[in-house]
């Protein structure tokens, strides 16, 4: 029976991506998506009695909208107003369709979208490939995948997140591939963010990388990220101690997801937060934000607005970028990003070198710049700290890059080519 049934399961995959194999050919997520998310900074909060700035409502949405316009973050890049978990009805109407809380959104999701779309920006929502979603709404499952997709269509929905609770993982691959289907069906182009490959690595089983970049946009590999320097430095190790698994699958129109943004929340200082945003620049990842926007400190908001970092993580290659060195004696490592300008088949090179002690004076960094791999002809590069622009030197390379690090914090560079030294 088991035999049959991995059969019939390859099978069926293979004729749904035979059938809908331009699905990701939606011209969509071709750099990594940038938006607003209200999962990490609001989460489950249905209390609009008691807390009605902070709960899941279409008020909350319509604030952020109206603050992901007036202070710049639209005009910067990020677009999409994410909705997730608990915006349902505990039960589908009479027509088999999710619908959501008549309390909480007396106007309607259409309503919602509309007024998301005037104001400039794109609209994504969240269900889940399982019995019920992970806060216990309605789930979906292959009896609902057509009419969802169609009502999220109604809705003018772009960015569907398919979640994964309360589901079997070895069941996983070919209900998302179905879903995917549906989504192309409907003829919107839509976003389409997964989470299967988080669910198989918490069982045990190695995700099928190949067949996420061909189904989804972009995919969670990692537990979910929390409010706290201890939760992103274990996401940066993670991504770091297995990128030779999956980072060659991340690229244009599909990308690998280290979760939120959780930048201007409670639990990261200023230093931890530029932290976050370089690393997240670096690997190519989706920059979905999660905090209040409405009450954002100011220099947590230059963070997530620096025109440099994000110019980087929306670099037209889109070549995930990696750790090449680790000194777990000092504690500090050096990751870099191959990005543009290309000249004769040479990158120019992003370099981060990030201090991860958390104690201690500052450490000296000593990065030769030959392990960047620019070698021939090229002689002469532009160093500038993007982080503290007004830096700018030049090297050639046979220098090194030489600098004290405080605790927590990173020197961060983009190096360019010089092309009057050729």
């Amino acid at each position: 029976m088991k035999i049959f049934n991995f059969r019939l399961t390859l099978f069926a995959i293979n004729y749904y991506l035979t059938t809908f194999s331009g699905c990701l050919n939606n011209n969509l997520a071709l750099t990594p998506p940038m938006g607003w998310s209200a999962w990490n900074r609001f989460r489950c909060n249905t209390d609009c009695k008691n807390f009605p700035k902070e709960c899941i409502s279409e008020w909350l949405f319509r604030d952020m909208a109206d603050k992901m316009l007036e202070d710049g973050y639209l005009s910067a890049g990020y677009q999409y107003i994410l909705i997730d978990d608990c915006w349902m009805s505990k039960r589908r109407d009479k027509n088999n369709r999710l619908t959501p809380d008549a309390q909480r959104f007396p106007s309607g999701l259409k309503n919602l979208s509309d007024y998301i779309h005037e104001k400039g920006l794109k609209f994504g929502i969240y269900a889940d490939y399982g019995k019920k979603t992970c806060e216990g709404y309605p789930g979906t499952l292959e009896i609902n995948m057509a009419t969802d997709a169609k009502t999220f269509v109604e809705w003018g929905v772009d960015f569907i997140k398919l979640d994964g609770c309360f589901t079997d993982p070895l069941d996983m691959e070919l209900g998302f591939i179905n879903f995917g289907y549906w989504m192309w069906k409907m003829g919107r182009p839509m976003v389409y963010a997964c989470s299967w490959p988080i669910y198989q690595n918490y069982m045990g089983i190695s995700p099928n990388y190949t067949l996420a970049a061909k189904v989804c946009n972009s995919w969670r590999v990692y537990k979910d990220i929390q409010d706290s320097w201890s939760s992103v430095r274990d996401v940066i190790t993670y991504f770091g101690e297995f990128q030779d698994i999956f980072s060659n699958f991340g690229g244009p129109g599909h990308w690998n997801d280290p979760d939120s943004l959780i930048i201007g929340n409670f639990g990261l200082s200023y230093e931890q937060a530029k932290v976050q945003m370089v690393i997240w620049s670096i690997l190519s990842a989706p920059l979905i934000m999660s905090h209040d926007l409405r009450n954002a400190h100011p220099n947590f908001r230059n963070i997530l607005l620096n025109t440099a970092l994000i110019s980087i993580n929306q670099d037209p290659l889109g070549i995930q970028g990696r750790r090449i060195f680790i000194d777990k004696k000092k504690k500090y490592e050096v990751w870099t990003k191959a990005v543009v300008p290309v000249e004769c088949n040479i990158f120019s090179w992003i370099i981060a070198l990030l201090n991860v002690n958390d104690e201690g004076e500052p450490s000296t960094v000593v990065f030769p710049l030959k392990y960047t791999k620019l070698r021939g002809k090229f002689r002469c590069y532009d160093i500038e700290n993007v982080l503290e622009p007004d830096e700018v030197i030049e090297f050639t390379n046979k220098r090194e890059l030489v600098t004290r690090i405080p605790p927590l914090e990173n020197f961060f560079v983009v190096l360019l080519l010089l092309l009057s030294c050729l």
